[in-house]
């Protein structure tokens, strides 16, 4: 069983993640999944653009709470873990494709922060998006440690991170955060016009683009990400966080 599904319309190649039952929450069967469907798709040279969804009612719900005593039950599997959660960052953000996001529901940690790793975001009105992560005693990747008060500035994402508020699609365009906001019913064929826009100029231009532009973050982000990682395994062997995302989970089971 895949939980991701993947598909061509004309140059445009849509990974859709396939875990509805699970609002799409991140365990390691999505995550390599996720890994191999984006590597084929930047290895097709028939594919321009990459369109980015989820399937069901949320676009990714973050980690899957269910799977956090497998997750956190040894050093290795804690850096594994980890491991392919910021490889997805890596191959959103460091392949030669340009990729739409059409995000919808709820995007709650990592799901939020694989939305910042696109480069073009098209909301849903009914998205909601938070960080949990201080919280439940976790800790944030993705990069968003630098990428985040580059796009909100400095406070902002402070605010964001420390207080873990939910964010509807008006506050995240306000803040410059996603590029557009429509209806739901329409933000598949939204994304899909942008991608299929952006398909029609130069592979070769749009490939030298994003080099550059990412040119610059390779250093700084590639420190985020190691210094995330590290704070993220300090925070998975905190006790404290156990029991917080434990007490957590056991709230949301009892209010379903």
């Amino acid at each position: 069983m895949s939980y991701v599904k993947t598909r061509m319309d004309g140059p445009v190649g849509i990974v859709t993640l396939a875990r509805p039952e699970r609002m799409n929450a991140i365990g390691g069967p999505l995550l390599d999944d996720l890994h191999d469907a984006l590597q084929r798709a930047n290895d097709d040279a028939s594919c321009r653009v990459i369109v980015l969804t989820g399937e069901g009612r949320a676009f990714c719900a973050g980690d899957d709470l269910k799977e956090f005593g497998e997750q956190s039950a040894s050093e290795a599997s804690i850096r594994s873990h980890i491991e392919r959660i910021q490889r997805i960052t890596r191959d959103l953000m460091f392949n030669a494709k340009p990729v739409v996001g059409a995000v919808h529901g709820f995007a709650v940690g990592g799901g939020f922060e694989w939305m910042l790793n696109c480069d073009v975001v098209v909301a849903s009105d009914d998205l909601v998006a938070f960080f949990p992560e201080m919280e439940w005693g976790q800790f944030v990747t993705g990069g968003v440690t630098h990428l985040l008060p580059q796009s909100a500035g400095h406070q902002r994402a402070m605010e964001l991170w420390l207080l873990g508020e939910r964010q509807s699609a008006q506050a995240l365009l306000s803040m410059g955060l996603v590029n557009r906001v429509v209806p739901r019913e329409a933000l598949l064929d939204t994304a899909m016009a942008l991608a299929s826009r952006i398909a029609q100029r130069s592979p070769s231009s749009i490939a030298r683009l994003k080099r550059l532009v990412t040119m610059d973050l390779t250093d700084t982000l590639a420190r985020s990400l190691d210094l995330e990682f590290a704070a993220t395994i300090e925070a998975f062997a905190d006790p404290d966080a156990a029991e917080r995302v434990k007490a957590f989970a056991t709230r949301k089971e009892r209010a379903q």
